[in-house]
């Protein structure tokens, strides 16, 4: 059976726009959809009752409300709904073992935050096994419901290569699947210290490893375009410059058994600060 794809739900705007590109991603990876509500942990902003019943239906609503929406618009999209009461970052992260991606909502730039709380999507960002995606609420990279297309100049699928080679393969492969099934380009961001040189042999030398780990995903996907970019400057500022006009943005996350919990600073600055979706891709 196909891995699904997993998304968490509260009825926020973000966990909505969420759910839109999750259904979209599910589509394009044949795969099902999961909307996950957990009703122990809910918006603050929520105007219900704190009684548990009065959460598990407000639950229910959201999950059928979003399930039958998703349904009407995606007709070949399988769509199934589940209301937990475990925690949410730990109904996320169990999911997600078995998941191909999880998608979070997020509030707005300047912070991070989840379908609940900005602690709960750190965690989820952190720990899970699978990529996982932030969608911010009304992203314009993102097409929700009827009549709202994404923009039209949102074509590139942004992938920051810190090091060329095997580590980068989960994030180029990410970023090719994506350009592969929606159309687009890929570029391959690579910074470079200040005290390089443009033209100069470690600047040449790190622009061909650059070409040489695109090129098995180039022949993989040979209908989609890919161009490399290296420039120098801090990493975090060579990625969002160069995200302007993104669809999606591709980082990694280094699988850090005495640091589960880290996030690098590139990560973190994407994720504050870049004008469109963001997937953060653990890899060894």
């Amino acid at each position: 059976m196909t891995a699904p794809v997993i998304v968490g739900l509260d009825g926020s705007p973000a966990s909505v726009t969420a759910a839109w590109w999750a259904a979209r991603a599910a589509l394009d990876r044949h795969a099902p959809l999961l909307l996950l509500h957990s009703w122990t942990t809910q918006p603050l902003d929520v105007p219900i009752p704190q009684e548990a019943r009065s959460k598990q239906c407000y639950g229910e609503q959201v999950l059928h409300r979003m399930s039958a929406e998703l349904r009407h618009r995606h007709r070949g999209l399988t769509v199934a709904t589940e209301l937990v009461s475990a925690p949410a970052a730990e109904a996320l992260l169990a999911h997600g073992e078995g998941g191909d991606l999880l998608v979070l909502g997020s509030r707005g730039h300047g912070s991070v935050a989840s379908f609940l709380l900005g602690s709960i999507s750190l965690r989820v960002l952190s720990l899970a096994r699978c990529p996982a995606v932030t969608v911010r609420a009304g992203d314009s990279a993102v097409e929700t419901g009827w009549g709202h297309p994404p923009a039209a100049d949102h074509d590139d699928i942004v992938a920051g290569v810190q090091h060329p080679g095997p580590d980068a393969d989960p994030l180029l492969e990410l970023a090719f699947a994506e350009a592969g099934s929606q159309g687009g380009r890929v570029r391959a961001v690579r910074a470079l210290p200040p005290s390089w040189r443009p033209g100069a042999g470690p600047w040449a030398a790190e622009g061909e490893r650059l070409a040489a780990a695109l090129e098995p995903w180039r022949r993989k996907y040979p209908d989609v375009p890919a161009v490399e970019q290296t420039a120098v400057g801090p990493a975090a500022s060579v990625l969002l410059s160069a995200s302007a006009h993104a669809r999606l943005v591709v980082v990694g996350r280094r699988r850090r058994p005495h640091q589960p919990w880290r996030l690098g600073p590139v990560a973190h600055a994407a994720l504050r600060h870049a004008p469109c979706p963001v997937a953060v891709v653990p890899h060894d």
